[in-house]
């Protein structure tokens, strides 16, 4: 399957060691994850080099093209946000992650859209596993 992983870029990067469980846990699976390199340290310094509109461009394109979406979302992002909603105004299945403890938006965790779900985790293995589930579920409603 085609996963667009979705994390804070200017912020949050404490959780940076959860992006790379996630996105190492897509791809080890053997999905593409457009995205992946989203988890790895000094991103930041890479999107800056990068055109605003292209961004936009390039990552509605991506979302437009993937069968999932998975959000970490114990930071708060405005983009991320963006990208969940667009997601879910397309129709997609969305899991949002968040370690136990954050203070996690109330347009997340209120949002009563069936595609959404959203799972607290304590650590990077229990984070993983809530990524196979989801996607094993993914797998038998297709």
């Amino acid at each position: 399957m085609n996963i667009y992983f979705a994390c804070s870029i200017t912020g949050g990067r404490q959780f940076e060691t959860f992006y790379q469980t996630i996105t190492e846990t897509l791809l080890s699976c053997g999905h593409e994850v457009p995205t992946a390199h989203l988890a790895e340290s000094g991103v930041a310094d890479l999107e800056i080099i990068v055109d605003a509109g292209e961004v936009y461009s390039r990552d509605v394109n991506w979302i437009q093209a993937c069968d999932a979406l998975i959000a970490e979302v114990s930071t708060p992002s405005h983009g991320v946000g963006y990208e969940v909603a667009y997601a879910l105004g397309l129709g997609k299945p969305v899991l949002c992650c968040h370690q136990s403890g954050q203070v996690v938006s109330k347009m997340i965790t209120g949002n009563p859209d069936t595609n959404l779900r959203v799972v607290a985790y304590q650590d990077a293995n229990q984070v993983a596993i809530i990524v196979h589930e989801f996607l094993q579920n993914l797998q038998r409603n297709l």
